[in-house]
């Protein structure tokens, strides 16, 4: 069984397992993500990718402002059609792709990339790269990536998998070449076990040379 097979069983079976409320990311409201979304001053019809956002509520909340091209990918086609079950007829606009990001291809260019709590799976340099090099085709020039990841006094490991630790430097340092920082923002989230879990996210703008 190859390395994707395996990674998107894993995923499956937690969304399979577990209910919306018990897995430890939960969010009903996203707040960080939607205020650096929001702060970027994108258009309503501009076009957002939620990366490994999963049945992540982030979505609807952006629905409900009034963004109308929104495009979700995850590795788990679980966690993707209970996100679709949820939102319904809500959801029939939204692009739903079922892909390993460093897997990912497309035509489109985005506007604003976010992700929270993918990135930080990548464990491998070479990945991290890949991951970059997605970024960097897939965005449009002036595009913003909200980016948030476990920091450096946050957990080690999610759902048993080791993950990196960030803080806005080494965030940042990936992304330096073609990107500066608008924002970084450390916060705290609270599982449904009531574990405290810390959080960096950064907010970085397109360069245009």
């Amino acid at each position: 069984m190859n390395e994707l097979i395996t990674k998107k069983n894993f995923w499956d079976t937690i969304y399979q397992e577990k209910s919306t409320i018990e897995l430890g990311w939960f969010q009903e409201v996203p707040a960080t993500s939607l205020d650096l979304i929001k702060s970027a001053g994108i258009a309503k019809n501009a076009k957002i990718i939620d990366v490994g956002g999963g049945d992540s509520f982030l979505v609807d909340h952006l629905l409900e402002l009034g963004y109308l091209n929104i495009t979700v990918l995850d590795l788990s086609e679980s966690a993707i059609e209970r996100a679709k079950e949820r939102l319904g007829t809500k959801g029939s606009n939204v692009n739903w792709i079922c892909s390993d990001i460093r897997d990912f291809n497309t035509d489109e260019k985005f506007d604003l990339w976010h992700d929270r709590a993918c990135f930080h799976f990548l464990i491998d340099n070479a990945d991290i790269q890949v991951y970059v090099s997605k970024v960097n085709q897939f965005l449009n020039e002036k595009g913003t990536v909200v980016l948030g990841t476990f920091s450096r006094t946050g957990p080690k490991k999610c759902s048993g998998l080791s993950i990196r630790q960030y803080n806005s430097t080494t965030i940042t340092q990936n992304f330096t070449q073609n990107f500066c920082v608008e924002q970084s923002i450390e916060a705290i989230h609270i599982t449904p076990s009531l574990a405290r879990q810390n959080y960096v996210f950064c907010s970085l703008k397109r360069i245009t040379k």
